[in-house]
This record gives structure tokens, C-alpha cells and sequence, in this order.
């Protein structure tokens, strides 16, 4: 293995941050007990916000971006894992804090290391990233309140991103009655393709949120916040559940506690980022029994390293659907 890589790096100064093409050497790299030959990354929402520094995602700077990466073990001083294990690492600080998967070489902590499933490649275990596998863990988060198919419809916000699309394949394939909420109407095909019986526009959601609104789903996975989600929470049925995992509409929640308290809907929060291992190894399991990998390729698009600063920006427009790839081995 050479000890020379491509990487892309953010550099900060007083005129603000930069992306950039990097030839860096191992010896670069941070600390840690594992050396990973990347084959793929991926862009989600956060690492658009990070590379064109719309949000403080990057606490460090340089950086090398990229929170989620999938690949082989090159070296280990750890004896659970071998050179020429398949592994991925979602979020626990990678183009945070810690050098991330934007680079054709990084060097983890084993800890964060989770073994590829079987069933996915390398470029599969990207097309899902931390997108899929928050969605997953928001998919888990509604099944532990109790909610099931038959207890009514779910709502998936944002469908046509990254955690909508795959949370529209996931619940068309556990059987729920899906309605996909977007705000780019002419995704319909898509959306429906995907699984979702129902499309509305995001505009359904857009106004000044009632305390209370016609009941018209059991459940919802939202990924916009805001009003979106305060909007979602109102027309929640008695007893259902809301799985919150994002912030593209917004941080705030202007919302009461009416559906809480006289309908006893529950708000679920989402962290992905620093998730105990055993529900992370739950999740990616879960991924490989219930995602229909012909609806994976249906959502992906493949993009090189280079591409990767200017497609941020089409993320962060809302114009870009379903999953980005990133290829990073030459």
C-alpha cells in the first residue's frame, strides 16, 4: 500500500473556508489503531453543510470531510478485525473531528468499525450511509412505541432526500401505507416507484402550525423540522408516533403540548452519530432483510471525488434525490 493518497481537504483562514485537492502521506492522518483503504463515501445533508460551511459542522480545522466511509482493513492493531475486512464507520466525528471519508486513506479508532453485511458492496453500503441508516433507526424507533401497519398510514417528509427515499422503501416493504410528502411534486413517478401510495406537497405543511389538526396518519419520519414537523406532530393520530432525524426546514419546533398530552402522541428524537454499537449492528442487520437493494439502485447516483464541492450545493438547493455515492479508490 503506498503511503501517498488523494484526499480532499477544508482548509479555514481569515477570508473563510476553502475546498481542496490534497496529495497527503499516512503520517498525516490522526490517531488510531485501524488503517482503512477507502473504496466509497457518500454526501448527505450534513456533509453538504459542512463543505460549503453554511453550518458549523467542522469543528476542527483542516478536515478531512466525509462522515460516513466503507472499506478494507489495510492494517490492525486490533485482533477483531483483519487486513482485508469489509467495514464502515457512520458519523462518530468523521469529517467532524476527525479525518473523514473523503480520502482514498483513514485511520480509525476499531471501535467505530462495523463489519459490511453480507448481503451489500461497497458502493451499496454507501448508497445507504448515515441517510439510510438514520432512517432505519427511525424506522426501529417507531416499532418500539408499539405503532404497526395496521394502526394506520406514515408520513415521510422530505421523501425525495436522502432519509425520505429510503424510508419510503423500507415501510412500503414492512407494509405500511405510505404518504410521501415532498416539496418537488414532479417526483411523483419516483416516489411511488419507491413504494409510496400517496404523494402531497410540502405546502400541506407549511403554514402556521395548529395546536391540533385532523388526525391523518399514525406515524411519521420527518427530516425537515420546524413547521413541517410541528404541522406533522398536529395531525398525528391518538397515540401515534413521530421519528424527528433533521433540520432542513429549520431548528426550531413551534408546536404546544396539546398532541402530547390529549392524544398522546410521542416525539421520537433521532441521533445517529454517536449510537451505541448493538442498535447500530440492529439497524445495518435490519437494512440487509428489509431493503430492497433494486430500490437502492433506483435511488443512487454515482460521483467522483472531484465532483463532490459542486454537487454539495445542489444538495443544500434541494435539487438532488435520493442517494449520492462517492468514488474514492481510483
Amino acid at each position: 500500500m503506498t503511503d501517498r493518497f488523494r484526499a480532499l481537504l477544508i482548509s479555514k483562514d481569515g477570508e473563510g473556508q476553502k475546498v481542496h485537492d490534497a496529495e497527503l502521506s499516512t503520517g498525516d492522518l490522526m490517531d488510531g489503531n485501524v488503517m482503512i483503504a477507502v473504496s466509497y463515501s457518500t454526501m448527505n445533508y450534513k456533509d453538504a453543510l459542512a463543505l460549503t460551511g453554511r453550518a458549523p459542522v467542522v469543528r476542527r480545522f483542516p478536515m478531512i470531510p466525509g462522515i460516513d466511509l466503507a472499506g478494507t482493513v489495510a492494517t490492525s492493531e486490533d485482533s477483531a478485525f483483519r487486513p482485508g475486512d469489509r467495514v464502515l464507520i457512520n458519523g462518530f466525528g468523521l469529517g467532524e473531528t476527525h479525518y473523514g471519508g473523503y480520502a482514498q486513506r483513514a485511520r480509525v479508532k476499531s471501535e467505530w468499525l462495523l463489519p459490511i453485511p453480507g448481503a451489500f458492496s461497497f458502493a451499496e453500503a454507501m448508497a445507504i450511509g448515515t441517510a439510510g441508516y438514520t432512517a432505519m433507526l427511525a424506522v426501529l424507533a417507531l416499532e418500539d412505541t408499539g405503532v404497526k401497519p395496521e394502526s394506520g398510514p406514515v408520513v415521510v417528509t422530505g421523501a425525495a432526500g436522502g432519509v425520505g427515499s429510503v424510508a419510503v422503501a423500507l415501510l412500503s416493504k414492512l407494509g405500511w401505507r405510505v404518504i410521501a410528502s415532498t416539496g418537488r411534486v414532479a417526483e411523483a413517478a419516483y416516489l411511488k416507484n419507491l413504494g409510496a401510495q400517496e404523494i402531497i406537497s410540502r405546502s400541506e405543511h407549511g403554514g402556521e402550525p395548529r395546536m391540533l389538526a385532523k388526525e391523518r396518519w399514525a406515524a411519521a419520519i420527518d427530516s425537515v423540522g420546524s413547521k413541517t414537523l410541528a404541522n406533522v406532530i398536529a395531525a398525528t393520530s391518538y397515540g401515534g408516533a413521530v421519528a424527528a432525524c433533521g433540520l432542513a426546514g429549520g431548528m426550531d419546533l413551534p408546536t404546544s403540548v396539546a398532541p402530547f398530552i390529549l392524544r398522546g402522541v410521542s416525539l421520537l428524537g433521532i441521533e445517529s452519530v454517536n449510537m451505541k454499537m448493538p442498535r447500530r449492528r440492529q439497524a445495518w442487520d435490519r437494512l440487509a432483510r428489509d431493503l430492497d437493494r433494486e430500490k437502492l439502485a433506483a435511488m443512487t447516483r454515482t460521483i467522483e471525488l472531484h465532483e463532490v464541492p459542486r454537487v454539495a450545493e445542489d444538495v443544500l438547493e434541494g435539487t438532488v434525490r435520493g442517494r449520492l455515492v462517492v468514488k474514492v479508490a481510483q
